[in-house]
């Protein structure tokens, strides 16, 4: 029994010896384990972190990049609206890779996404920057067309007025003139005498004389000239009530005191004519007005005064 007892001894303590080595070789590898574990998790994390921080760098750049788009578009104006296709493309790229970003991402799928979309901007810009060269052009071509228009315009206003103004000249110079008129009240003497008066009781005539100027361009012939006395009261010194005593001025008939008919060769004239006062007309004190019309052209005035 005592043989038996000693020999089984070393072996146990041997089991247990590779029992305690197992054990450390074990805890040995889980503290290696657990080391390695830490280290890649400290790798990871610093990879997600990198990798966080360019996200958020891009997610910057688009931004940015979008708001100076928007901006350069808004600055345009209605010129934008030629690129509107242009527009949606940058729009929908924008909002691919903002949710690329914002979900599942790989960073140099973005950045070169990033690029095109950078490079589709400018050539907006650069189209932009054409389309507002053209404008100008067009602009300072249109204002120019316009301003020759103007000026034609106004060739054309002053030669209107050229003629106008010459029309009016030929139009005056066409109508008869006199000068030298006078209205004298007469008293005629038993020997045929006339001697001027100013007293209505002595008054037997007015004579009223003339010169018909000279004129080339009034076309020459027989002018029948009327006469027209009127007493203070702007009543006529008229011939008679009848029609045949009227004559049409600017559309409207007046009497006459006297009508004359001239035969006028474009020399000047010298004229006389007298109205003869009836027995029975009553005349009154005050101013006399005696005009002179050929046609529809008034072409002589003068007064004079009986007390």
């Amino acid at each position: 029994m005592e043989n038996s007892n000693h020999s089984a001894t070393p072996a146990t303590k041997n089991s247990n010896l590779w029992l305690y080595i197992l054990l450390i070789v074990f805890a040995l590898g889980v503290i290696g384990l657990s080391i390695w574990l830490i280290s890649v998790k400290n790798n990871m994390n610093e990879l997600l972190t990198e990798k966080e921080m360019q996200r958020v760098e891009l997610i910057k750049e688009l931004d940015s990049l979008m708001m100076e788009h928007n901006e350069i578009k808004e600055s345009y104006g209605e010129i934008s609206d030629s690129l509107a296709v242009m527009d949606s493309v940058i729009q929908a790229d924008a909002e691919e890779i903002k949710n690329l970003l914002n979900y599942k991402w790989e960073y140099y799928k973005v950045k070169k996404k990033m690029e095109r979309l950078q490079v589709i901007s400018q050539g907006y810009v650069r189209k932009m920057d054409s389309i507002v060269v053209v404008n100008q052009v067009l602009t300072e071509e249109n204002i120019q067309i316009k301003e020759e228009i103007q000026e034609e315009k106004r060739k054309n206003r002053d030669l209107q007025q050229e003629k106008e103004e010459l029309t009016t000249i030929v139009g005056e110079a066409s109508v008869l003139s006199t000068y030298n008129l006078t209205g004298k009240p007469v008293h005629v003497k038993g020997s045929g005498k006339e001697i001027p008066t100013d007293k209505i009781k002595r008054v037997d005539r007015v004579k009223i004389c003339f010169t018909l100027g000279k004129n080339s361009v009034v076309e020459p012939g027989v002018k029948s000239l009327y006469v027209r006395i009127s007493k203070p009261d702007e009543e006529v010194l008229v011939k008679g009530r009848g029609e045949e005593y009227t004559f049409m001025y600017q559309g409207e008939l007046l009497q006459y005191s006297i009508k004359e008919d001239v035969d006028y060769q474009n020399e000047a004239q010298y004229i006389c004519l007298y109205w003869n006062r009836r027995a029975s007309l009553e005349l009154q004190a005050g101013l006399y007005h005696v005009d002179i019309f050929d046609g529809d052209n008034l072409i002589g005035e003068t007064t004079f005064t009986l007390k």
